[in-house]
């Protein structure tokens, strides 16, 4: 019988699609990374609209994220 960390490893494509769902869930847009979009990143909205953003963390209290700042780089269809 495999262990649960070898499952879970074997659908790590899993976690993009339930970070996503959580995301959505919560009402807050999804960021990802991909190789092609170089340092830039993409920003999925619940309604589907998708863009590729430079992105800024904003730190808080204890070096803790309070907020996201994103700037639109360009719309993906």
């Amino acid at each position: 019988m495999e262990s649960i960390v070898n499952l879970l490893l074997k659908n790590m494509g899993n976690m993009l699609e339930l970070g996503r769902q959580r995301a959505f869930e919560l009402g807050n847009p999804f960021y990802a990374q991909f190789k092609e979009d170089g340092e830039y990143w993409r920003k999925e909205l619940p309604n589907g609209e998708k863009y590729v953003v430079s992105m800024e963390i904003i730190y808080g209290e204890h070096n803790k994220p309070v907020d996201v700042k994103d700037t639109v780089i360009k719309k993906l269809r």
